[in-house]
């Protein structure tokens, strides 16, 4: 993705706020502007059945396998704002287990998208029911929206707590499992 033919734009809008894009702080501001929009936003230009069809391993494990407090950042489509948090992923094997790192990296694809919060916990979970087919994924998503607290109701307190669960985490008692993890203390 190439942004640079933007570059005029992101000036009138400097100079639209009331700025002078030619003095020294912002002289630069906006390619690094359109450098970090494109990061922001690379979560497009990646396939995440094709970062879990390079982790995936035939095993007969059938316990739940959890990975909490994956970090995200991503950016409200609403307001272009960002938003943050973690995300908790749990699923129970049928045959086939992902490597770890790999579940982080499909938390990123989705994160790194204009984006909500409910859509992409949603996202992440069918990805992984998708490439692994479980018996069961969980995924809770623990966020922060700046656009709720920089403007609009200015709460700094709020975050907003979304969760997926398919297969056999709609069983109450594989999801109370799943939940008690999340809450649980971490390693020592």
């Amino acid at each position: 993705m190439d942004l640079s033919s933007l570059t005029g734009h992101i000036e009138d809008l400097l100079t639209a706020c009331g700025e002078d894009p030619e003095r020294e702080g912002l002289k630069r501001t906006p390619e690094r502007y359109l450098k970090s929009l494109e990061f922001f936003t690379s979560g497009y230009q990646k396939d995440p059945q094709e970062i879990a069809k390079r982790g995936l391993f035939h095993n007969p494990v059938e316990d739940m396998i959890l990975v909490r407090n994956v970090e995200f950042y991503s950016l409200c489509e609403h307001h272009m704002v960002p938003f943050y948090g973690v995300v908790h992923v749990g699923y129970i094997p049928n045959e086939k287990i992902i490597g770890l790192s790999k579940i982080p990296r499909i938390v990123e694809v989705f994160a790194r998208r204009f984006q909500v919060q409910e859509r992409m916990t949603r996202q992440i979970a069918e990805a992984l029911e998708t490439a692994l087919a479980p018996k069961g994924v969980g995924v809770v998503v623990k966020a922060h929206h700046l656009c709720m607290m920089m403007r609009g109701v200015q709460k700094q307190s709020s975050f907003t707590v979304s969760s997926s669960m398919l297969g056999c985490f709609r069983d109450l008692k594989t999801r109370e499992e799943f939940l008690a993890h999340i809450h649980s203390p971490g390693p020592v």
